[in-house]
């Protein structure tokens, strides 16, 4: 895969500024906080998530879990747990951050999985939100990079059968 072969949605310059600025935001709304566990889902989530803990000015320890609940280009609707994280949840306000928010489902099981392992709070930081139906109770993230429309997103982290993660904006098929 190659950035030529893109429609260019988000460019790497929109994509660093608009980062900035939900670092900033998480900033204010953890300020009063000891500090957030920052829960990186990966592989997808690792380079939003760099960015964005890099503009955080509040104290942030970081793991990650890798999880999906793709095969292929398709959202299987359940959950493969390929690793798990090493720090305990419990006690903890949880920041999830994650590339793209799809249906949704991957990140309400986990927000719903720490609060039963006893976090105090699950937020959830995304780049890009694709505007499509979902439920009524599936919440969007407290923390969007961009909305865009219902197609194959690449660039970012994210990839095509694990190819174009590197491509440094957000591209459409």
């Amino acid at each position: 895969m190659t950035p030529d072969e893109l429609e260019v949605l988000f460019t790497a310059g929109e994509i660093a500024r608009r980062t900035a600025e939900l670092g900033k935001r998480i900033s204010s709304d953890y300020r009063k906080k000891k500090s957030i566990l920052a829960v990186v889902l990966m592989n997808g989530g690792m380079f939003f998530a760099a960015d964005l803990i890099r503009s955080i000015s509040v104290p942030v320890q970081l793991d990650a879990i890798s999880v999906s609940s793709y095969r292929g280009r398709r959202s299987s609707g359940e959950l493969d747990f390929r690793s798990s994280m090493k720090l305990d949840v419990r006690d903890r306000h949880i920041l999830l951050i994650d590339e793209v928010f799809d249906t949704g489902h991957t990140l309400g099981e986990l927000r719903s999985l720490m609060m039963e392992q006893g976090a105090v709070s699950v937020r959830a930081a995304v780049a890009v939100v694709k505007d499509i139906p979902r439920p009524e109770e599936i919440p969007l993230p407290e923390y969007v990079g961009f909305h865009a429309p219902d197609r194959y997103l690449v660039g970012y982290g994210m990839d095509c059968d694990e190819d174009g993660r590197q491509i440094p904006f957000i591209g459409a098929l």
